[in-house]
């Protein structure tokens, strides 16, 4: 039997809270309760905001944030430099058991499988994502830049117990000017896309409908939706 996946269709919801979410969603796994807690993702936009991984560097980030407070820079526990979050870009946190099969306690696995969520997303509008060597994320070659490659999705992550959270986060209509007060995940050398480059009609709720369908195929999951958060407020 599949494991069960939950996918939370979320709208837009402040980093902080979905941080926090997450944060509960491993406290009630890590207890071990029988029956298992499904697994979820959280499906969602944010409000601007940069975020620092671990060990990411301030150096990379070209705005003060004390004298600048209009833009908000969170350090958070994740993989990863640093990064841009805003409304038009699909962030989704899974919330998995890797200890069940079919999954693999292996990270590097795991972080393959998220890319080949994005690649097959990006496959169902005709968009040729690609792997870089030595990197994370996921690039496109679309000859709009200096550079042979940009990115188009951001991946970074963390795990205990086996249970991971934070995720991907899809560019697919954000305003890339963001991007342009950060050294996006500390690359110099790439630019950022998005899915609108290729596709000015697209709609997030169909790229919202590919992401649920790649999961289900890459994580041969069993998949349920819903609009309801994971806890009330």
């Amino acid at each position: 039997m599949s494991p069960r996946c939950v996918v939370h269709r979320l709208g837009q919801v402040g980093y902080r809270q979905a941080w926090s979410w997450q944060q509960a969603l491993l406290k009630e796994r890590f207890r071990g309760d029988a029956p298992a807690p499904a697994d979820v993702c959280l499906m969602l936009q944010h409000p601007p905001v940069y975020t620092l991984g671990r060990g990411a560097s301030l150096d990379h980030v070209k705005f003060d944030p004390m004298a600048e407070t209009a833009f908000e820079l969170i350090k958070v526990d994740r993989g990863g430099e640093v990064t841009h979050h805003a409304p038009g870009q699909l962030v989704v946190y899974p919330i998995m058991n890797l200890t069940r099969a079919p999954f693999k306690k292996d990270l590097h696995w795991y972080l393959r499988q998220v890319e080949q969520v994005v690649i097959e997303t990006l496959g169902a509008f005709d968009i040729a994502g690609e792997r870089v060597d030595g990197l994370t994320g996921v690039w496109v070659s679309d000859g709009r830049h200096a550079f042979p490659k940009s990115k188009i999705a951001a991946v970074g992550t963390h795990a205990s117990k086996w249970i991971t959270m934070h995720g991907f986060a899809l560019n697919v209509s954000t305003d890339l000017a963001g991007f342009d007060r950060i050294v996006p995940c500390g690359l110099h050398d790439k630019a950022v896309s998005r899915i609108q480059d290729f596709r000015p009609d697209v709609q997030m709720v169909d790229v919202e409908d590919a992401v649920i369908a790649a999961v289900q195929n890459v994580f041969q999951v069993d998949v349920e939706t819903t609009t309801a958060p994971p806890y009330e407020s």
